[in-house]
């Protein structure tokens, strides 16, 4: 009965995700039984010597007090960290990130915009992904081809751009963006700037990955300052570990109902306690992954059970558009979501052929969590061990229920208690075990 809604962009790359035979050969995938080789990972592995020399002269201008880890990701990476206090809500804050991800839409213009800065590479490592061009019709071989058709000019450019300035090129049917980048470049501790709503889904991996706009992707390609207000940190404390049937995409959900759609907005989410031990590195980029939608006008991707009033008909059509609108626009408001470097991620990352990382994170494991005593501006406690299977809306996502108790609110609400459409799969499922 729990069904899934999705944009194209997302109907597209489910076909890769469950299809990996029709990958190409760039892709990898952590689920895989085969060996994957090491990858080169000098630009991949955070410059921690480097963040923690800024951070310790931030840390003496806030006078030595405890930091919570977004704080300490995001103030390590400030160009200017002698001259600046840090205020959250306050101050705008000007940041040096390390990597810029572009999804092939807003790619071309923020291409066209690089260009004129005159330089021969972009500042910091940078990748395109084609896979919002591609929409979902026939199946997937059919999709590429015919988006190659459509859209091959637009690909070709972004291709020899790619090769002009030492961008990482990832070609139609490689699969989508923040799923990639999971698996290839975030890294514990990264500062990300990604030209995608889903870029949040690399704090799984302890990121701090922050969807922007073309712009500001261009600031950071540019090495010109990237401004961000500080923000304020909301903590989440997990303690215990999930029950059978419940899914770390019910810690969003709950969560959902906690924050309302709005409680976020200017916030990062911090996940920490000894919950976190507990969960898989991909399940913690699926929570990360839907809390951070900002966007009223772009709906998210997540579970819900669709019911509509007994009062009102749709025809298929409007159903579908309503539901869009309406139903499903999974949104807490925050900037992104982050949880602490924990062992399931070094497994992760040595899975993915990233064990130099793994290595360099496990020799600054105190700098990837939170120091004792951190200040929260707000703290939600969550006990993974009571948390049971949750279904958000009808009607706004930040009504949460229990499934136990969902068929009485069915009841009571007058709801139509039968299911009218449903689509399964999403780029929300950010693996094989969240699917």
């Amino acid at each position: 009965m729990v069904v899934s809604m999705f944009t194209n962009h997302a109907r597209t790359a489910t076909h890769y995700l469950r299809r990996p035979s029709l990958l190409f050969s760039r892709r990898t995938l952590a689920a895989s039984t085969t060996t994957i080789p090491e990858k080169d990972c000098a630009t991949i592995t955070p410059p921690y010597q480097r963040l923690l020399q800024n951070l310790d002269k931030v840390r003496r201008v806030l006078d030595n007090r405890p930091l919570t880890l977004a704080e300490k990701i995001v103030y390590s990476h400030l160009s200017n960290p002698e001259e600046t206090v840090p205020v959250r809500g306050e101050t705008y804050l000007k940041l040096s990130p390390d990597r810029v991800a572009m999804q092939d839409a807003s790619a071309q213009m923020a291409i066209l915009q690089f260009m004129l800065s005159g330089m021969t590479t972009t500042a910091v490592p940078s990748s395109i992904h084609c896979d919002h061009l591609i929409v979902a019709h026939e199946g997937a071989d059919a999709d590429v081809r015919t988006s190659l058709s459509t859209n091959s000019e637009i690909f070709d450019f972004l291709e020899s751009a790619a090769k002009k300035y030492g961008i990482a090129f990832w070609r139609p049917g490689s699969g989508i963006i923040h799923q990639i980048v999971l698996e290839n470049y975030a890294a514990p501790g990264t500062l990300m700037l990604g030209t995608d709503s889903h870029t949040p889904n690399a704090g799984g991996l302890g990121t701090v990955a922050i969807g922007v706009g073309g712009a500001d992707a261009v600031d950071a390609m540019a090495a010109i300052p990237w401004e961000l207000k500080a923000p304020n940190v909301i903590g989440v404390k997990l303690t215990g570990s999930l029950n059978p049937w419940t899914s770390p995409k019910d810690v969003i959900l709950k969560l959902a109902g906690d924050l309302t759609v709005r409680g976020g907005t200017g916030h990062i989410i911090e996940y920490f306690g000894p919950g976190t031990e507990t969960l898989s590195c991909t399940g913690m980029a699926t929570i990360c992954n839907m809390g951070a939608e900002v966007c009223p006008r772009r709906p998210s991707l997540f579970l819900v059970l669709l019911y509509t009033p007994k009062s009102v008909s749709f025809h298929p059509h409007v159903l579908c558009c309503s539901l869009f609108r309406a139903l499903i626009i999974h949104q807490v408001g925050a900037t992104t979501s982050l949880f602490p470097y924990t062992s399931s991620m070094r497994s992760y990352l040595r899975a993915t052929g990233r064990g130099p990382v793994a290595s360099a994170a496990d020799a600054h494991a105190a700098f990837l969590r939170a120091d004792p005593s951190a200040h929260y501006d707000r703290v939600i406690e969550l006990n993974l061990s009571q948390l049971e299977p949750h279904i958000n809306g009808p009607f706004t996502p930040d009504l949460s229920t229990p499934l136990s108790k969902f068929k009485q609110v069915v009841k009571e609400k007058g709801w139509k208690d039968e299911l009218s459409v449903g689509l399964i799969g999403s780029c929300t499922n950010s693996s094989y075990e969240d699917m």
